[in-house]
């Protein structure tokens, strides 16, 4: 997609859009968006636990614009919430981090986890059912033998399509700390999950243990300096993998130098400028997201008001530096006192590794062109998200001259944030969680990608 406002939006809503109680509309919150490998799929996970899993429809002659509609293929609840007895702790049901795992066969599979558990899903299409069981009548319930006479072949009768979710695998008591990210190897055997101090290698098949690859808790937690933030493995080498820091800093570790990757193989880490320090500078440089390219040549990292692009061969500084809300600077006291500078924000990559995006507050979203460095806010709302509707670009204006559309600095809305992004893996299609809206906009008039 362009840096241009040519987007269409099609789909809005997983989830009741206008709840009765605050607690059913908090339960409601999508807290992580993922599209599957080939785009057909598009997973949520909300804070009440539950996954949403949206089918894009085929193409129709009549309307060309049906086609890149998502509508839902299937809602299963992954998480309850649980409680820790030992260390009186409730855990959260809510859904932090979706992963498709490459398709095998006609089978679809996810992780889902939320703050400690991880668990593995298989989706399955069924549009026959066996009908003529010897010992069993047509309600399941087993026959009394003495009424059996003669034996029959049982036959797959035609039914209406069932997508049926079932769980795989649970893999359970691996963190100590609340699992911020978890990573599917490109060996398609592998995955990792990462907590604050420590990240695990996992086998697909095997639940019962993990193998402890970054371990970076000290002995004395009062020296405590760092926390890791996101983690996730290169593309295409399966010994690679990244982990940011609430530092700001990237650490890239081969899995082939030692079995424990405490010692970085390269660290990505920009200088402070100390004339710019503040209280609150190392708040805002703790990285909220790393994601490597398509290519696996670079990674993207965002903090709270930059996206960063940092080049693998080169660990000095980023190659490109893109400011998000630059004009919050000024209101970094007030973010403070209502907690918003703590927010994590996403970002994403399409699928050329020419246009990257992230949010921001008041339900923006930016999007920066790589190749001609243009720019564009957009928004996710109510009005923009009618079929066919056009985006129009949004400028926030800081003091001086406003244009007619502008809106002001001092009016936007921190309630509204876009945290959660996607971008289709090879279309121009993205995904925006918008508190508990999900948009879906499409780019009709760029539909070869840039």
């Amino acid at each position: 997609m362009q840096a241009s406002p040519h987007c269409h939006a099609n789909v809005s809503q997983p989830s009741s859009e206008e709840s009765t109680s605050g607690g059913e509309w908090e339960a409601d919150i999508i807290s992580t968006v993922e599209f599957n490998h080939t785009g057909e799929l598009l997973a949520t996970g909300d804070k009440g636990g539950r996954v949403v899993i949206f089918q894009r429809e085929p193409e129709s002659k009549n309307d060309p614009y049906s086609q890149g509609e998502y509508n839902v293929y299937s809602t299963f609840q992954s998480h309850e919430p649980e409680f820790d007895y030992l260390k009186s702790l409730e855990i959260e049901e809510k859904i932090n981090k979706i992963k498709w795992l490459p398709q095998q066969n006609a089978a679809h599979a996810l992780l889902s986890t939320n703050d400690k558990t991880i668990k593995l899903w298989k989706i399955t299409e069924r549009d026959k059912k066996p009908e003529g069981y010897n010992l069993k009548d047509e309600e399941g319930k087993l026959k009394d033998l003495s009424t059996v006479t003669s034996l029959q072949v049982p036959v797959l009768k035609p039914t209406d399509l069932m997508v049926e979710v079932t769980p795989r695998k649970v893999f359970a008591n691996g963190h100590t700390y609340h699992v911020n990210s978890i990573s599917v190897n490109s060996d398609c055997e592998t995955y990792m999950s990462a907590d604050d101090l420590r990240i695990n290698l996992w086998h697909l098949t095997i639940t019962d243990r993990s193998f402890n690859i970054v371990d970076i808790k000290p002995a004395n937690m009062e020296d405590l300096t760092e926390v890791i933030t996101a983690s996730e493995f290169h593309p295409h080498h399966c010994n690679l993998f990244v982990y940011s820091s609430s530092k700001g800093s990237l650490r890239l570790c081969d899995m082939r130098a030692s079995a424990l990757c405490d010692k970085h193989f390269k660290l990505f880490e920009e200088p402070e400028d100390p004339s710019s320090r503040s209280f609150f500078s190392e708040i805002i440089s703790s990285v909220s997201d790393v994601k490597f390219s398509h290519s696996g040549r670079y990674m993207l990292a965002r903090d709270y008001l930059t996206v960063k692009v940092w080049d693998l061969n080169m660990e000095t500084r980023p190659v490109e530096i893109y400011q998000v809300h630059d004009y919050l600077r000024s209101k970094l006291c007030s973010l403070y006192e209502n907690d918003c500078i703590f927010d994590k924000f996403e970002c994403a990559w399409n699928g050329s590794d020419s246009v990257i995006m992230t949010g921001a507050y008041n339900n923006f979203f930016r999007m920066f062109d790589r190749n001609t460095k243009r720019d564009v806010t957009l928004e996710a709302s109510r009005e923009s998200s009618k079929p066919r509707a056009v985006l129009k670009p949004r400028r926030v204006c800081v003091g001086g001259k406003r244009r007619k559309d502008d809106i002001s600095v001092d009016s936007l809305d921190f309630t509204k944030k876009i945290l959660h992004t996607a971008w289709h893996p090879t279309e121009n299609i993205i995904a925006i969680a918008a508190t508990n809206n999900l948009y879906i906009f499409q780019d009709k008039m760029n539909s070869e990608m840039h």
